[in-house]
């Protein structure tokens, strides 16, 4: 960061920053923990000597919250995967269903940005395709932030909602999926090869919010990658220029995340196992009705709470899930 040409690439500044920036975090953490800890081992000397059971029991508060504190910086250190440190891209698409599905995947939506707010991370819609009656058809997010792949990567699978319907007069239960999927988010950082003529690029004009200037210029972008079929679209940004730098970020980061899936998928091959591929695969449910219960299927967390959940405390299932691929 020193060096005086450290701010000609903007976004290459940035990237450094924010790793530094996420490296001074653990350091600061650490010695925070060192701190407190060596604090309570001279509290813990003084109980022993006076046997004051108010300083006991505030004693036993604070052993309680370091090891909290302990877990969740282990936690940490346990992301150090090559890209557990990117930005992350989620996508949100509703199943078979309609309105129903549609409006499932919109509670999603507003259930991760709730969560990345929370976590104080950005939140960007990159592509937002509304419903037809209400909620959504598609949407990507961009999460920016220290590990948000990192932490995201748990939530990637197929989500169940099973409730009474808003939109059945008859006021039956319905079930309900939505499929979301996450990436990371990349630069310069990897080196992916996406030949010009393999890409078809289309422009139209923008839909949704963004005032005047959305639908009176061709700004949105899609690119299809035509060998493999991979398509992306990005219509955040005013310019057509933005737009197809963002999309062209998201090629790469779907294109990675295929390579990674062919390469697992070779060996669950050679390890023989078999692993159900569709709807049937829900990572996790979310019952409104006849109980109110949020549980993961991976882990068997299980949540009482639904409406916290659906207000993004969703870290518990993170954290549970991440903790589990290391065990």
């Amino acid at each position: 960061m020193t060096d005086p040409a450290f701010w000609d690439d903007q976004n290459a500044a940035q990237t450094v920053i924010n790793e530094v920036n996420g490296l001074k975090e653990l350091v600061h953490t650490l010695e925070r923990l060192e701190e407190t800890l060596e604090n309570l081992e001279v509290s813990y000397e003084l109980v022993k000597e006076e046997e004051d059971e108010e300083l006991h029991a505030e004693l036993s508060e604070e052993i309680q919250q370091l090891s909290q504190d302990i877990q969740t910086f282990e936690l940490q250190m346990l992301l150090s995967e090559p890209y557990d440190k990117n930005n992350a891209i989620l996508e949100l698409h509703p199943g078979a269903g309609g309105t129903e599905s549609q409006d499932w995947a919109s509670m999603l939506l507003r259930m991760y940005t709730r969560w990345g707010e929370s976590r104080g991370f950005k939140v960007e819609t990159m592509d937002y395709l509304p419903g037809d009656e209400a909620g959504v058809k598609s949407v990507t997010l961009n999460i920016k932030g220290h590990n948000a792949y990192g932490y995201l990567k748990a939530e990637k699978g197929v989500h169940r909602l099973v409730r009474i319907s808003p939109f059945d007069s008859s006021g039956r239960r319905h079930t309900s999926f939505a499929s979301c999927d996450v990436m990371p988010e990349f630069n310069e950082e990897i080196e992916i090869e996406i030949r010009t003529e393999d890409l078809k690029i289309d422009t139209y004009r923008a839909s949704g919010a963004g005032g005047q200037h959305v639908n009176t210029t061709d700004s949105a972008v899609r690119i299809t990658h035509e060998p493999t079929g991979v398509v992306v679209t990005c219509q955040s940004e005013r310019s057509q220029i933005k737009n197809r730098e963002q999309a062209m970020k998201m090629m790469k980061a779907k294109l990675y995340q295929k390579e990674i899936e062919r390469q697992q998928q070779e060996l669950d091959e050679i390890r023989g196992e078999q692993k159900e591929i569709g709807w049937g695969s829900q990572i996790r449910s979310y019952v409104f009705h006849p109980y109110s219960m949020v549980k993961d299927h991976r882990t068997n967390k299980e949540n009482g709470n639904v409406q916290a959940v659906m207000d993004g405390d969703i870290q518990p299932f993170i954290e549970t899930y991440l903790r589990s691929q290391v065990d």
